[in-house]
């Protein structure tokens, strides 16, 4: 297994330097189900900021690129199943993804509730909030 850094798969969906870019591509394509490529859920809250602050994709675009990962066999996710509920999550409503990624883990983990003082992620993460 070989673990991908948040700039390689930057460069590999962003497209934006042209040198970086194909390596990205070059290292994605040698990757096999006997030979993944593993990715940290720190790698994807990083690959999801940069896709909404630099690149500017919206909550669709966002997702289809974490699906993209998720759905390749060649690519291991770290907590994959718990990365696909908060997915689930991002496309329900407008709680940003760390926050549903919290949510997320937070059930994973087996907590009844996740408190917070952001309405927003209360109302569409599912959190509790705090007042």
């Amino acid at each position: 297994m070989i673990g991908l850094d948040t700039n390689i798969l930057v460069r590999f969906f962003g497209r934006d330097d042209p040198i970086q870019s194909k390596r990205a591509e070059q290292i994605m394509s040698s990757l096999t189900a006997e030979e993944p490529g593993w990715v940290s859920v720190a790698a994807l809250m990083e690959l999801q900021w940069v896709m909404t602050s630099v690149f500017r994709f919206d909550r669709i675009g966002v997702i289809q690129v974490l699906n993209r990962l998720l759905t390749r066999e060649e690519i291991v996710i770290e907590q994959a199943d718990t990365v696909r509920a908060a997915l689930g999550l991002y496309g329900l409503g407008n709680a940003d993804f760390p926050d549903c990624m919290i949510a997320a883990s937070a059930r994973a983990a087996g907590c009844s509730r996740t408190l917070t003082f952001d309405r927003r992620a209360a109302r569409d993460a599912g959190m509790e909030l705090v007042g």
